[in-house]
């Protein structure tokens, strides 16, 4: 009986103290501070539904959060406040680089686009820049995505069709802009999006590398580290597909200087793959194949999986809402009513450049599904930020561009919709809104090099797709984001597919 007295008061004294850790509390939503451990099981138990979690305590902190996860000795600030973004973004950035702890993280990527700061980030972002500025680059990137809609991904939708398989349509896009992305960058085609789909090792790996990137903002970097050494946990899956990446990098790359080297010879200086630009151009000489390899696996990251991601937001969105979809539809019409139709519609980028709902349309995406939900910076001297929050030198910050897209405050009462409209102005043109306040490219000196690229391919597929297809979610099925750096779907996106039958309908 005396146990039972002991027990009983043990539990009110722990409620009690429950409570009073309650009480310190601003909000309901704003998760526990424990000691020792800061909000580290708050964080554990939410960590399935992280993002919208975030987005929940986010919402009701007016925008800004410090965490800490205790012993541990994870610190990080989370903020969506566009004021904040804007500063750290663009007036004050250069206290705000990526930082070391952004490089050890993101190891990689070596010393790549995405992890350098100072004169090597200038120097590979001025190359980068004159590459996919370039008319040659474009027209060639241009059609890439145009022969691979055409000669893949149409004649696979419509096998499916045919057949009355369901498919995984964010698997499907994953692999056209695979096949896309090792055309622009490498000068190959791999060939992933076949009728069999083929079994996808490198594809595979970089997944892997995602999820493990996501998981060590919130490891300890010294259990992380630990893991990585001697192989086990999710850092086992890490090392795995690092030698699967570094060995089709090195591949590539011997294969395309040889090439490149038999260019040479035969006065021919330009090519239109960026590694052909790299390995033929006249300074040839004085890149590595360690700066090839960083420079080739950063840009494949960034092509693959982030348009990828981004298609499949879009189309699951459009499931979702048929009255958007017919609106593009209804803007598609006296294009394709241009085309000669045989058996099904191929429309060029050229063709889709006036196209202004659609625009609007992945743009409203990308507000509330953006590709990479998190950035990660680090604060070289300490700063007050316009919040009034006081940042020291070391802190790292997470500007979660995945909550700012919900906030009422940023957006409107109709925040959680998806609303193309918001991005057209009365008299029909697109709305320009702040790089701060819709951050999906990055803001200020690092503004996303391909985001004319991206919108290329995003258009070209969406609307070829939209024009000759219908595309139904499978009953039962959930959608739900994956914990990764790059905000792919957990399940996929099962869909079935049925041709449209409406080109003779169409108006002439």
């Amino acid at each position: 009986m005396e146990h039972w007295y002991w027990f009983v008061g043990l539990v009110c004294c722990f409620l009690s103290y429950y409570r009073r850790l309650q009480s310190k509390k601003t909000t309901k939503e704003e998760p526990t501070e424990w000691p020792l451990l800061g909000h580290l099981l708050s964080t554990l138990a939410n960590v399935s539904n992280l993002h919208d979690w975030a987005t929940g305590v986010l919402a009701t902190t007016r925008y800004n959060f410090a965490a800490h996860m205790g012993l541990t000795g994870v610190r990080f600030f989370l903020t969506c406040d566009p004021s904040n973004v804007r500063h750290i973004f663009i007036s004050n950035s250069i206290n705000y680089p990526r930082g070391e702890e952004y490089a050890d993280i993101f190891d990689v990527l070596g010393d790549g686009i995405f992890n350098a700061d100072g004169e090597s980030w200038r120097r590979q972002r001025a190359k980068s820049q004159l590459i996919m500025a370039s008319p040659r680059f474009r027209s060639f990137s241009a059609r890439c995505t145009r022969d691979k809609v055409e000669r893949s991904l149409l004649p696979f939708l419509a096998h499916a069709a045919d057949v009355g398989a369901r498919c995984d349509l964010h698997d499907v896009l994953l692999r056209l802009m695979f096949d896309m992305t090792c055309n622009l960058v490498f000068g190959v085609d791999p060939g992933c999006l076949q009728i069999g789909l083929p079994s996808l090792p490198l594809a595979r790996a970089m997944d892997d590398v995602l999820e493990t990137l996501f998981l060590r903002h919130v490891i300890p970097p010294a259990c992380w580290r630990l893991m990585y050494r001697y192989g086990f946990g999710p850092e086992k899956k890490m090392a795995v597909a690092r030698r699967i990446i570094d060995r089709f990098a090195a591949d590539t790359i011997v294969k395309r200087r040889y090439s490149g080297h038999k260019l040479r010879g035969e006065g021919i200086t330009e090519s239109s793959d960026i590694l052909s630009f790299f390995i033929c151009n006249d300074d040839a000489s004085e890149h590595s194949d360690e700066f090839l390899r960083d420079t080739a696996v950063n840009l494949l990251f960034a092509g693959r999986d982030t348009t990828g991601a981004v298609l499949s937001w879009f189309f699951y969105l459009l499931c979702e809402n048929p009255r958007v979809e017919q609106m593009i539809l209804d803007e598609l019409a006296p294009i394709a009513a241009r085309k000669k139709v045989d058996d099904m519609v191929v429309l060029d980028a050229s063709e889709l450049s006036s196209m202004v709902y659609l625009h609007a349309a992945l743009c409203e995406c990308l507000r509330l599904y953006p590709s990479v939900p998190i950035t990660h910076k680090a604060a070289t001297h300490n700063d007050v930020l316009p919040s009034g929050h006081e940042i020291k030198a070391g802190d790292k910050i997470l500007v979660y561009s995945y909550s700012m897209g919900r906030m009422e405050g940023v957006w409107g009462k109709d925040c959680m919709e998806f609303s193309p409209e918001r991005w057209i102005t009365d008299d029909g043109k697109l709305r320009h809104q702040p790089p701060y306040k819709f951050i999906a490219f990055n803001a200020g000196p690092r503004t996303c090099l391909g985001k004319e690229v991206a919108f290329t391919q995003m258009k070209t597929v969406a609307a070829t797709v939209l024009w000759n297809f219908t595309l139904e979610t499978v009953p039962g099925h959930t959608v739900k984001p994956k914990l990764s750096i790059v905000l792919h779907m957990k399940n996929g996106l099962a869909v079935t597919v049925k041709r449209r039958n409406f080109f003779t309908a169409k108006p002439g």
